[in-house]
C-alpha cells in the first residue's frame, strides 16, 4: 500500500464535501481493477468523460471520505488516496472489497465502481443519509431497469466484515466468489436513481456519457467541476452571481470586460482570503462599478433639457 501525492499543479487538498456528506463520517473504497474486457481491455478508470477520468469523476464524489481507498494498481490521481491491491490481482470484486476494507477505520463505508459518470455528492450523501437512521446493513442504488448496483452503495462496515469473514471461511478466501454472495446475505434498503448508478461498460456507454454532459442543461455545471478538479481549486461558489456579474459588465461596459472582469474579482477574492464570501463580495463590487458605469454612460446619452421641460435656447458662438 502506498499514498499518492497529487502533482503540485493540481494542489493537494481534497474538493468540499456536500454538507449532508460531512456531517457523517465515512470512508470510501473504489474498486478500479477489472479487466474491462467489452472495452477491448482498455484502460477504463483513466477513460475521459467531460475532460476528466472516470477515477477522478468518482474520487469527486466521495471527497468527504476520511479516507479513501482505491484497490487498483497505483496511477497520477487527482486527489490523494491509499491504494490497496486484491490477492491475487484480478481475483474479482469480493477479494477487491477485501483488500480495501483493511484500511477502512470508519463505521460506514461508500463503496463504489470507478466508472460512474453522473455520480456525485449529493448522491453519496443521500445514500448516508438513508443508511444512518434505519437499521439496514447497506443502501444501494438501482438503476433503471430496477436492478440491484452494490457498487453504488453505502454500507455499515461491520456488516461488510461479518460477511466476508463468513464467506472466507467457508470457501477458504475471497477470490473468484461473486459480489451477490455477500450482497445476499445483507439487509438492504433500495433508492432508485438511474441517472447516478450509470455506469460505463462498453464504448456505446462513452459516448452517451460524453454526450449527456455537453446537453444544454449539464454542460455548465461540468465545466465548472472539471476546471476546479483540474485547478485544484475547493471552492463552492454561487455561479449565478458570477454570470449575472459578466452580463452587467458586457451589457453596461464592453463585451470583453466580462471575461476580464470575473477574472479580476477571481483574484480579489484568491487576496481575501479564497472562500465563497471573498467571492461574492468582490462580485457584489463589480456589480456596482458595472451598474454605475451603465448609469452614466445612459445620462450622457440622454439628451440635456432645462428644468420644466423647454428646449434649450440655439447657443450662438462668440465672433
Amino acid at each position: 500500500m502506498t499514498e499518492y501525492q497529487p502533482p503540485a499543479a493540481h494542489g493537494t487538498a481534497p474538493g468540499a464535501p456536500d454538507d449532508a456528506a460531512r456531517a457523517v463520517a465515512y470512508d470510501a473504497v473504489v474498486l478500479a481493477g477489472g479487466a474491462a474486457r467489452r472495452l477491448g481491455g482498455a484502460d477504463k478508470p483513466a477513460v475521459r468523460v467531460g475532460g476528466r477520468p472516470l477515477l477522478d469523476r468518482v474520487l469527486a464524489a466521495c471527497a468527504g471520505a476520511r479516507t479513501t481507498v482505491v484497490v487498483a494498481g497505483p496511477r497520477p490521481t487527482a486527489r490523494p488516496v491509499t491504494w490497496a491491491r486484491e490477492d491475487p490481482p484480478g481475483g474479482g470484486p469480493l477479494a477487491a472489497l477485501d483488500a480495501g476494507l483493511r484500511h477502512v477505520t470508519a463505521e460506514h463505508v461508500v463503496l463504489l465502481s470507478a466508472d460512474l459518470p453522473f455520480l456525485d455528492g449529493r448522491t453519496v450523501a443521500a445514500l448516508l443519509d438513508t443508511l444512518r437512521p434505519g437499521a439496514a446493513d447497506g443502501v444501494l442504488l438501482t438503476d433503471s431497469d430496477g436492478r440491484d448496483q452494490p457498487l453504488v452503495a453505502a454500507y455499515r462496515t461491520p456488516a461488510l466484515r461479518r460477511e466476508l469473514a463468513a464467506l472466507s471461511a467457508a470457501h477458504g478466501g475471497t477470490a473468484g466468489l461473486p459480489l451477490r454472495r455477500l450482497t445476499g446475505a445483507l439487509d438492504l434498503h433500495r433508492i432508485s436513481d438511474p441517472v447516478a448508478s450509470f455506469d460505463c461498460d462498453t464504448w456505446d456507454d462513452i459516448a452517451t456519457a460524453r454526450a449527456r454532459i455537453r446537453e444544454h442543461g449539464h454542460v455548465l455545471d461540468e465545466w465548472i467541476s472539471a476546471v476546479k478538479d483540474e485547478l485544484g481549486i475547493d471552492l463552492d461558489v454561487d455561479t449565478g452571481v458570477l454570470l449575472d456579474l459578466a452580463r452587467d459588465a458586457a451589457h453596461g461596459v464592453a463585451r470583453p470586460a466580462a471575461p476580464l472582469t470575473t477574472f479580476l474579482v477571481g483574484y480579489a477574492a484568491a487576496r481575501a482570503g479564497g472562500d465563497a464570501d471573498a467571492v461574492a463580495e468582490a462580485a457584489r463590487k463589480a456589480v456596482a462599478l458595472a451598474n454605475r458605469w451603465a448609469e452614466e454612460d445612459a445620462q450622457d446619452a440622454a439628451p440635456a433639457t432645462p428644468s420644466g421641460g423647454a428646449e434649450p435656447e440655439p447657443r450662438t458662438d462668440a465672433g
